[in-house]
């Protein structure tokens, strides 16, 4: 199972963005995948998940409203849209998948990870 990132960029506060993550070696109805990301000095935190049947969760109350996960099965694709981005949500953003497991905002259950791409806000 292999994930890779992309969209990830420069932006000024109050713009958009909008993460892609294709999967290839299974498929999304299989797995389900989150994306998670890691701000420089801080810890990897959870961001949102869509489940393996299609369900999805943002995990943080101050994206909730601004950030949201969907996929297009045709192309194996997940994407998480961000708008009205701030400087604090500056990251390298990652997407992971979790093989028959459900959303999680744990990343314990997550096996395979992309790369990761940056995310840089402009104040």
């Amino acid at each position: 199972l292999q994930l890779v990132e992309s969209g990830g960029g420069l932006v000024q506060s109050g713009g958009s963005l909008r993460l892609s993550c294709r999967v290839s070696g299974s498929t999304l109805m299989a797995n389900a995948v989150g994306w998670f990301r890691q701000a420089p000095g801080k810890g990897r935190e959870g961001v949102s998940c869509i489940s393996s049947s299609g369900g999805s969760i943002n995990y943080i109350d101050s994206m909730k409203g601004r950030f949201t996960v969907s996929r297009d099965l045709a192309k194996d694709t997940v994407y998480l849209q961000m708008d009205g981005l701030q400087p604090e949500d500056s990251a390298v953003y990652y997407c992971a998948a979790a093989p028959q497991f459900p959303c999680s905002r744990s990343s314990e259950h997550f096996s395979s990870w992309g790369q990761g791409t940056q995310v840089t806000v402009s104040s």
